[in-house]
């Protein structure tokens, strides 16, 4: 497969309606808010959510959620003693190749190939670090978010011994009424190069973006209540590319319609592109 040869930014817009894009779990689990109020999720949240999209696909994931782990290995030390070469090359403590288990992991992983590994263990005889070539910045609303608290409670007992019945709460719930976050990242070429990134990975990054929330569904965050309404997807005609990454991204403007008080929805703004030249723009709709 060709190695990625050409620098790509991309641009993410997603909506968010009576859910919960991501607890803070020093906050209650309350969605993330900045000192300013504005909501965030975390780059990490995001590659998580990339993750289980390539995994959906089909490919190899290293770190994969407990819950949807496919190969039956239960930590990341067991994935990496199920590959027999990166076994071999970790056993040799005298002269272990550090760039042979690098490569070997990126050739087995897609998402160590996309985002960089540490592979540091307990019982792992060497250290090695892999910087990836896809980068993601975190989301962030583009006006102050509303939390709202809910409190729930129940209509059964939890266990029948005691004779009485259970206290009905059972804690509580968070959400934000509505609230458009953005989020940008960029594709390295130097650095794809080095992991075997190749163009068929990043086309796959780029479906990865469009159905970010498929099979995501949970209790905070029902189906339907969070959507990717544009991924704004920019190809250089270089490696360094046309232009840096911030100019890229600041080519998209959000306004909101100025007659709207409250937005309620994504039609309530407007966005506005300007062209750059000799930089090929893909403006593609959520799923």
């Amino acid at each position: 497969m060709t190695v990625l040869t050409h620098k790509i930014d991309f641009k993410v817009i997603t909506s968010v309606t009576n859910a919960n894009p991501n607890g803070d779990p020093l906050n209650g689990n309350r969605p993330r808010q900045n000192f300013e109020g504005y909501g965030e999720i975390s780059d990490v949240a995001i590659k998580r959510k990339i993750r289980n999209r390539l995994q959906d696909m089909g490919e190899k994931i290293f770190v994969q959620s407990d819950d949807r782990a496919d190969d039956g290995l239960k930590s990341l030390k067991d994935r990496v003693d199920s590959v027999e070469e990166l076994n071999k090359i970790a056993a040799d403590k005298k002269k272990a190749d550090v760039n042979r288990f690098s490569e070997v992991a990126c050739e087995t992983w897609i998402d160590t190939r996309s985002f960089g590994q540490v592979f540091a263990f307990k019982g792992l005889e060497l250290s090695v670090g892999v910087r990836g070539p896809v980068s993601i910045q975190t989301a962030v609303s583009l006006e102050p978010i509303d939390i709202n608290t809910m409190q729930i409670t129940k209509s059964v007992n939890s266990v029948s011994e005691g004779g009485g019945k259970s206290s009905d709460t059972m804690g509580t719930k968070h959400f934000v009424d509505f609230g458009v976050y953005v989020f940008n990242g960029s594709i390295n070429v130097q650095l794809a190069e080095k992991t075997g990134f190749t163009e068929a990975d990043a086309e796959k990054i780029k479906e990865a973006l469009t159905t970010l929330f498929e099979n995501d569904a949970s209790s905070a965050r029902p189906d339907g209540s969070m959507a990717v309404e544009k991924v704004y997807w920019w190809e250089h005609p270089s490696k360094m590319g046309k232009a840096s990454s911030a100019k890229v991204h600041r080519s998209v403007k959000i306004e909101k319609i100025p007659e709207v008080d409250r937005a309620k929805s994504f039609d309530d703004y407007t966005v506005t592109v300007e062209p750059l030249e000799g930089i090929e723009l893909s403006v593609i709709e959520g799923l």
